[in-house]
């Protein structure tokens, strides 16, 4: 019998359970994920970039995990000697329209209590010479970390501490009891005094095995992303965002210098017609039913079908991405860019078609569940773990008995 039974080797998991290590060393705790490796899905497949938390709303959980969970990042990466670098963002105005939407921003962002600064098109071009544009916002504590690096050294923390993980291990069926939770697998049964849910992809489905009504479903959108050839990588200084469309609930393409040197840029948002589906090929007909049968997808799409349908062109056409990408540096050209490796971002819809735009945590009788983390959870995936924690101790004699 386990304490703790932590679903899915992503992050967030991964940091609930290092959590779970240090604060409870006592504690017998295992983590499954049913894939081959940790830190395959979202985790693996993300930009890396350490958020700042200027765009989210000021009080959110966001907002606050974000500030906080950029230092934690940082002197985390420091402390254990993985890759990443505080290199800036800046958010750029391509047009005037587009000047009253970037003084939100930075209204936003001064409420979230960031170093922030405005700067005309002179100064843009002192620090990011091949960039056009009207105006911008400089964050300086943006930057860029190798996340699953982050989340193997996370899972090593579990390991020392006595914790197991096992790989290659599906969740098939919950069992929940007021003495605990017996978790059927594809490799046998564990069972455990308290679950906790950080399947990310599949979590409203691990959810509703343990007979929790949500309201909500992940909807699966793929974000594809070009990269620039090495010899135009030099374009590039910062990371380099446009000013978001307010009508359109996605950051619009963006350039992101990655950890390993190369800078990708993208990506499109559109509907990927399997929850893990990182190629336009990947098909899975039970989830794609899922998705269209359900109300809450098209209440949604239908007032975005017109900035949808222009996601979908950029998916086809190679020279609609790069006009896309030429708002911001009008020098590229198609030969500079060529196709990399793509995202899946697990999108929590409710039925009358609303995003839910914050975390989202849902409690059982012995179990807890995270059924919404979206970005910027890598960047505050150790608060996160942190606030599981927490909420786990006010709702659960457990941790009183093993403190």
């Amino acid at each position: 019998m386990y304490d703790f039974c932590i679903v899915g080797g992503g992050i967030i998991g991964l940091s609930t359970g290092m959590t779970l290590t240090k604060r409870y060393p006592n504690a017998k705790i295992v983590l499954i994920e049913k894939e081959k490796q940790l830190a395959n899905h979202q985790t693996g497949h993300n930009s890396g970039v350490i958020h700042s938390g200027i765009y989210y709303k000021p009080g959110s959980f966001k907002a606050k995990f974000a500030h906080a969970g950029n230092a934690a990042m940082v002197r985390f990466c420091q402390e254990n000697g993985i890759d990443y670098d505080v290199c800036g963002k800046v958010i750029v105005a391509t047009e005037q329209k587009e000047i009253p939407f970037m003084d939100n921003l930075f209204k936003r962002g001064i409420q979230n209590g960031l170093d922030v600064k405005k700067i005309g098109p002179e100064e843009l071009k002192e620090i990011e010479p091949h960039v056009a544009g009207v105006g911008a916002i400089r964050v300086p504590s943006c930057g860029i970390a190798d996340y699953k690096g982050v989340s193997l050294k996370f899972a090593q923390i579990i390991q020392e501490g006595g914790g197991d993980i096992y790989l290659d291990t599906k969740v098939e069926n919950l069992i929940e009891k007021a003495d605990g939770v017996t978790i059927e697998t594809n490799k046998g049964t564990i069972k455990s005094r308290f679950l906790i849910n950080c399947a990310g992809l599949q979590s409203d489905r691990v959810a509703k095995l343990a007979g929790l009504k949500t309201g909500m479903k992940i909807v699966p959108f793929r974000g594809e992303y070009y990269e620039l050839t090495p010899e135009k990588r030099h374009l590039v200084k910062h990371l380099i965002y446009p000013v978001p469309n307010p009508d359109f609930p996605f950051l619009g393409v963006h350039f992101t210098r990655m950890i390993n040197g190369e800078v990708h840029a993208g990506p499109n948002a559109v509907l990927a017609f399997k929850r893990e589906g990182y190629k336009k090929t990947d098909i899975n007909v039970k989830d794609l039913i899922e998705v269209l049968t359900y109300r809450g997808f098209w209440k949604m799409a239908m007032p975005n079908m017109k900035e949808g349908m222009k996601e979908y062109v950029r998916s086809f056409s190679k020279q609609a991405f790069l006009n896309s990408l030429q708002r911001l540096i009008p020098e590229l050209t198609e030969k500079d860019i060529i196709p990399t490796h793509a995202g899946v971002r697990a999108q929590a819809l409710m039925q009358d078609g609303s995003m839910v735009d914050d975390f989202a945590i849902f409690k059982g009788n012995n179990s807890l569940h995270i059924c919404n983390a979206p970005s910027p959870a890598a960047t505050a995936s150790i608060q996160i773990g942190n606030a599981v924690v927490e909420r786990i101790a006010d709702s659960s004699q457990i941790l009183d008995q093993l403190a």
